[in-house]
């Protein structure tokens, strides 16, 4: 795994800046075509939901792009954002190999 100081892009901003703003949609029309609230998608864009699986299958299909491209996005802002918090980091510091603890 390749980290970085630079967090990356987040699926929000993806989800405007890459799909919404060059096709030219709202998040109620977003929303429409998904078959969910647009809460649900102003959620996404503003980085307050995170993407689940079906989510993904949603977002894939309504952008005709993979599931994974979504699943992937989310994973990397979410290890990122696991690794560059001091009281998470200290949590995970703490685990040892199974092959140490056991013997």
């Amino acid at each position: 795994m390749i980290l970085t100081k630079r967090q990356p892009v987040s699926v929000g901003e993806m989800i405007v800046e890459e799909f919404m703003v060059p096709l030219g949609i709202t998040q109620g029309q977003l929303a429409s075509a998904m078959g969910v609230s647009r809460r649900t998608v102003n959620e996404l864009c503003n980085g307050k939901r995170s993407i689940t699986v079906d989510t993904a299958l949603m977002l894939a299909k309504a952008f005709d792009n993979t599931p994974n491209f979504w699943l992937n996005l989310q994973q990397r802002n979410d290890l990122w954002t696991a690794l560059h918090s001091p009281v998470r980091m200290a949590k995970i510091e703490q685990v040892r190999p199974i092959r140490g603890a056991v013997a």
